[in-house]
């Protein structure tokens, strides 16, 4: 819960500082890099980068035991990475392109880089993917590494009539697997490096929802048949894959995953970023709990009403299906909620209860971001707070100028 001295040591540490501004804690950053690794067990962490966006808290959590690689978002960002640190310990880094790409001039520049073709691997479930390499970059290009993505989401009634999960891969079946793997194979220009297989409808989905009883009930339901069914299926799929080829890895997971994930024989890493952060999309897990790592404040510009303050922006939606799930939501001092009828606003935010009536204008309101690492596209930096203090600033992808998405 959220209390009187967090909030009195965040405005301290960040009184010389005119809000908007978000602030990185880094006890709080360890401490949820630490629990992720004890969650894992033992298998490696492939960090989302997607869910981080800021090279500084990357190079930092790959830095700690317990992670290696990098889960990337898009192939432009994948090359900035494998640029930025070539002459660094982190040279070596493998790094995963988490989503099929379609930009020709990032694969002509990762053709064109042999350090870049060592350690990237771009994300194939079709057919149409290699052609489309083909076409970019000619018949006999140099060799490509390749993953191949399943689909893990779960078919109740064994038919593709009801899907529960997200929408990804059209690869569901061994059978599936196992011939586009022949094919990636036969094809010239390609390597076969690895199986990723994310099962959002668990990872994804809170099975914890506050005040929910039937709908934790009937998650927790899904959940546990889901992960029953593919724990069988996606040990098909490697079985049916490595008769074609030996594979360097398999990824499986999310934040909200490890446990179960980690109990599949079959997976080999666990991707995770998210809960590096502590969103507020994290808060409906029964498994664990990610500290408020990155929190942004915005100051009370008005008081409309003596229980109404009413703050400067903070509408930063995240994306996913519209709802309360994906507004910003007040933090500190604590006893606040936004407004039913604004919400959150771009350039206004009300909030209201027990808390506001204390808020004057100046004072700024704390909040926290509904996914991880979208908030960095709405700050060029972010201010490093180290025990008590905020000793320095470092740059999200948008203050280093790079926007992947």
């Amino acid at each position: 819960m959220p209390t009187s001295a967090q909030r009195s040591r965040l405005d301290a540490a960040t009184e010389h500082l005119d809000p908007p501004v978000a602030v990185v804690d880094l006890a709080a950053f360890d401490r949820n890099a630490e629990d992720l690794v004890r969650r894992a067990a033992g298998r490696p962490i492939r960090v989302a980068s997607k869910s981080v966006r800021c090279r500084f808290l990357l190079e930092r959590v790959l830095r700690m035991p317990g992670y290696e690689g990098v889960m990337s978002y898009a192939l432009p960002e994948a090359l900035w990475l494998v640029d930025e640190w070539a002459d660094t310990d982190l040279a070596d880094t493998d790094i995963l392109v988490a989503y099929p790409t379609t930009d020709r001039a990032a694969l002509r520049a990762l053709a064109a880089d042999e350090r870049a073709r060592r350690t990237v691997s771009i994300i194939v479930d079709s057919s149409e993917h290699l052609d489309f390499v083909d076409e970019a970059l000619g018949a006999d290009h140099p060799e490509i590494r390749v993953c191949l993505e399943l689909d893990v989401s779960w078919r109740p009634l064994g038919t593709a009539s009801v899907h529960v999960g997200t929408r990804r891969s059209p690869v569901f079946t061994p059978e599936q697997a196992g011939r586009l793997a022949a094919e990636i194979c036969a094809r010239p220009g390609f390597q076969l490096v690895g199986v990723m297989a994310y099962e959002g409808q668990i990872a994804g989905l809170g099975d914890n929802p506050a005040g929910n009883p039937l709908l934790r009930t009937a998650l927790r339901w899904m959940q546990r048949r889901s992960a029953r069914e593919l724990v069988g299926r996606r040990g098909a799929v490697v079985r049916a894959v490595t008769d074609v080829w030996e594979l360097e890895f398999v990824n499986g997971g999310g934040t909200g995953s490890i446990e179960i994930t980690r109990a599949d024989p079959s997976v080999t890493e666990i991707a995770a970023g998210s809960g590096l952060i502590g969103p507020t999309l994290f808060d409906n897990y029964s498994q664990f709990s990610p500290l408020p790592a990155v929190v942004f404040a915005v100051p009370v510009v008005r008081k409309p009403a003596p229980d109404i303050a009413t703050l400067l922006g903070g509408g930063y939606l995240a994306s996913g299906p519209a709802g309360q799930s994906r507004l910003p939501r007040p933090y500190l001092p604590g006893g606040l909620k936004l407004l039913g009828a604004e919400g959150a606003g771009e350039v206004q935010t009300p909030v209201t209860g027990p808390g506001a009536r204390a808020l004057k204008v100046g004072d700024r309101v704390w909040m926290r971001h509904a996914k991880a690492g979208e908030l960095a596209e709405r700050f060029t930096e972010y201010h490093v707070l180290d025990g008590d203090k905020v000793t320095h600033a470092v740059p999200t992808y948008r203050g280093e100028d790079r926007s992947f998405g």
